[in-house]
């Protein structure tokens, strides 16, 4: 079984999570009007996915943030069709949506290899040009890292999250015995023993409504959509946020964070999902985590409790639920296993998917230009 040794605390401002970049195409290549040649196409900006890269060393490296791809050749007695411009690779972490200064949504990287085209390079000189080249196209574009935690806390407010996270890591958020504590993404980070890091972020707590951003509304769902992995937290006693709100149960908890996840955006639902039933230290918690149990194995037929616009249209299914009390400690140790497994169950699923694409691909092409990394703009970005 790992132990953990220590834990690192890593702080909301220690890192970048959007960065503003300028792409610039090459310019096309002259054409040679008396022999009809025709100029070489200017090369294109990509922004690729890659591992090991951060937007805080893409700003660090690069502080122009300036990409320029190469100039097309000229078309000569040589070559009467000029060569193509080198192209620009900007590699960026996984996880990023990239847009227009103006805000319109470019695209998004969400795995491996995962490619954006920025900004076109310019058509070479040819007879539909007057043997003129175009310049490339320039843009200015936003890189929003979508992705911060390896694990989000999910919770209504007062489950426990934040004390949650100071037993997983020596993370310090603000607790106190009321709702709303948490404003903004608190993040910790786990280390075991063999040095491996996983980052926990608890995240402003829900109310039932936040798909239509009512509380922290659409500013806590987009983080939630930042991260690999969803941990929910319920009160094993269930959930009240004030005498003028209905009384909810554990089960019905876990339904209603289930729903507003959905509403928002229901792809957040095929992210891998743990369960902590938090507060089993206090008297008739066993009990309660029985029924809550017993209603998690048939949810069918305790989902007529819920408003009916407000039951999933599937219930959570967890990989797995484990009782715990952030406040004493219990069962924290396990939970921490419980998540390493799961990510590393995660990482060894997507790694398969990648290997058997980039043998179809080798297969379908005899060659490996699907996956080639490119090293040849002004400002390529090759961290190893």
């Amino acid at each position: 079984m790992v132990c953990i040794s220590r834990t690192l605390l890593r702080k909301y401002g220690n890192f970048v999570d959007n960065l503003r970049l300028y792409a610039k195409g090459g310019a096309g290549g002259m054409g040679l009007p008396r022999l009809g040649g025709e100029g070489g196409k200017g090369g294109d900006v990509w922004i690729v996915a890659e591992g090991d890269i951060t937007l805080k060393k893409i700003k660090d490296r690069y502080p122009h943030k300036r990409f320029v791809a190469g100039v097309g050749g000229n078309s000569s007695i040589r070559a009467l069709k000029g060569e193509k411009g080198k192209d620009c690779i900007i590699q960026a972490p996984v996880g990023i949506s990239v847009t227009s200064d103006d805000g319109e949504t470019i695209g998004e990287l969400n795995k491996l290899r995962d490619r954006i085209l920025v900004a076109r390079g310019g058509q070479g000189g040819s007879f539909r040009t007057d043997f003129n080249p175009t310049k490339g196209q320039i843009q200015v574009v936003r890189l929003d890292l979508k992705l911060i935690a390896d694990i989000g806390l999910v919770g209504f407010p007062n489950a426990g999250k934040s004390s949650l996270l100071c037993n997983l890591s020596h993370a310090k958020p603000q607790i106190a015995d009321y709702a709303f504590t948490t404003v903004k993404p608190e993040l910790g980070k786990i280390m075991y023993e063999d040095h491996r890091q996983v980052t926990v972020a608890d995240l402003p707590g829900l109310i039932e409504g936040a798909h239509i951003n009512k509380g922290m509304g659409h500013k806590f769902l987009k983080h939630v959509e930042r991260t690999k992995q969803l941990l929910f937290v319920v009160d094993v006693f269930g959930f009240q946020l004030s005498t003028k709100t209905p009384f909810r149960t554990a089960f019905e908890t876990i339904q209603l964070l289930t729903k507003e996840l959905e509403l928002y955006k229901e792809e957040l639902l095929t992210k891998p999902a743990l369960l902590a039933v938090n507060k089993m230290d206090l008297p008739n918690a066993e009990h309660k985590l029985n029924e809550l149990m017993e209603q998690l194995e048939r949810p069918a037929d305790f989902l007529h409790l819920l408003p009916e616009d407000m039951i999933p249209e599937a219930p959570a299914e967890f990989k797995c639920v484990l009782p715990i009390s952030a406040s004493t400690g219990l069962g924290v140790h396990e939970l921490k296993v419980a998540i390493r497994k799961s990510l590393e169950d995660q990482y060894e699923q997507e790694h398969e998917k990648y290997q058997k694409e980039k043998l179809q691909s080798l297969q379908t092409t005899g060659t490996d230009q699907t996956f080639k990394r490119h090293k040849n703009c002004n400002s390529t970005l090759d961290i190893q």
